[in-house]
C-alpha cells in the first residue's frame, strides 16, 4: 500500500491530495492539531510537521479496538452499544465485510478513560461472553492495544534525530489546504514552491509534512526488475555506492513471479553523477544483472 505523495507549497498552502484526506480521516473544515519539528544538520529532511487529528494530550488514552462481529442485522448496533455502555469514546473508525461475508470487521481509534482500561474492557466482554449475555451474541471477538501515536512525535535531538520547536494550536482544513503561516510563520522560512514530501500512518491516523534542505535534488526513478527472491536487492545494490539517498520505496507486482515494478525516489544532491550521467550509468549497470531489469522511467522532481 502506497502511503506517500509529493506535493508543492502554494504560496504558504499545503493541498492534501483526495486520496490521503480520505484515508486519514481529513474533512475539510475540520481541524488538525500539528507539531513542528527540525531535523539535525545531516541528511536531506530539514522541517517536518506532524499533523493529527488528535490533540497530544490525549495520546495516552488513545487505543486501536478491533471488533469482530457476526455478518447478521443488528450486530454493528449491538457492537456500538457495548461500546457506549462502558463509556467508550469512538473517534475514527472504519467498518467492512470480511472476504468470506460471514464476519464484519470494525477498526476503532477510541479514546479510553485512562491508560490500562482496555484491560478491563477486555476482561469484561470475556465475562459476558462466557456466560452467553445476549448483550454480546453477535460479537465473536475484541482486540484492544495501545495506539501508541506519542512513539511518532518523540524528539531525540541527543540521539541525532529531530527536535521539536512547537506544538500548534488546531488549524482548520480549507479546500483541502493545511496553512503553514497560520502556525508557524514565524519560525520557518518562505517556502513558496518548495518541494514536500506527504507520509500518512493509516494505524495512527496521523501525517507528516517534511520539508527539504536546500541542494536537494530529487529524482524519480521506476524499474522494471524480476519478481524473484533477491531482485530487489540486486537492483538497491547498483545504486548503493553513489552516494545515493533513498527517500522511498515502492514495489509492486507486475506479472506474478515474472516481473514487478520498483519505484525509487532518491536525493542525488551529492552524488558525483548529474541526473542524466546517472541514468546512463544505472542503465548500464542493471544491463549486466542476472534476469530482465530496465529503466521506465527516471526524471527529476522540478
Amino acid at each position: 500500500m502506497k502511503i506517500w505523495e509529493y506535493a508543492k507549497v502554494d504560496g504558504s498552502s499545503i493541498k492534501i491530495d483526495n486520496w490521503m484526506s480520505d484515508a486519514m480521516g481529513i474533512v475539510d473544515g475540520g481541524c488538525v492539531y500539528s507539531t513542528l519539528f527540525k531535523h539535525p544538520e545531516q541528511g536531506p529532511k530539514d522541517y517536518e510537521i506532524m499533523l493529527s487529528m488528535f490533540p497530544q494530550e490525549n495520546y495516552r488514552t488513545l487505543s486501536h479496538i478491533t471488533m469482530y462481529l457476526d455478518d447478521v442485522p443488528g450486530s454493528s448496533a449491538q457492537a456500538a452499544e457495548f461500546l457506549a455502555s462502558k463509556g467508550i469514546n469512538v473517534l475514527n473508525s472504519v467498518s467492512l465485510n470480511g472476504i468470506s461475508d460471514t464476519v464484519i470487521v470494525w477498526k476503532l481509534m477510541a479514546d479510553l478513560n485512562f491508560a490500562g482500561e482496555g484491560d478491563l474492557l477486555s476482561d469484561s466482554f470475556k465475562s459476558l461472553k462466557s456466560a452467553d449475555d445476549p448483550s454480546v451474541s453477535k460479537i465473536i471477538m475484541i482486540e484492544i492495544k495501545p495506539a501508541e501515536i506519542g512513539r511518532l512525535f518523540k524528539s531525540n535531538h541527543s540521539e541525532g534525530g529531530k527536535t521539536e520547536l512547537r506544538r500548534g494550536y488546531p488549524s482548520t482544513i480549507t479546500d483541502g489546504c493545511f496553512d503553514i503561516a497560520e502556525t508557524y510563520g514565524d519560525i520557518l522560512p518562505d517556502m513558496d514552491g518548495q518541494l514536500v514530501l506527504m507520509t500518512m500512518d493509516a494505524d495512527t491516523w496521523v501525517m507528516s509534512i517534511t520539508f527539504f534542505k536546500e541542494g536537494t535534488n530529487l529524482v524519480k526513478a521506476s524499474l522494471s526488475i524480476p519478481d524473484c527472491p533477491g531482485a530487489i536487492t540486486q537492483a538497491l545494490s547498483v545504486i548503493a555506492g553513489w552516494n545515493v539517498n533513498l527517500i522511498s520505496v515502492f514495489s509492486k507486482i507486475k506479472v506474478c513471479y515474472q516481473s514487478m515494478n520498483l519505484e525509487l525516489f532518491m536525493d542525488v544532491g551529492k552524488c558525483e553523477f548529474a541526473p542524466d550521467e546517472l541514468r546512463v550509468k544505472l542503465e548500464e549497470a542493471l544491463g549486466k544483472l542476472n534476469g530482465e531489469f530496465g529503466i521506465v522511467e527516471f526524471k527529476e522532481i522540478a
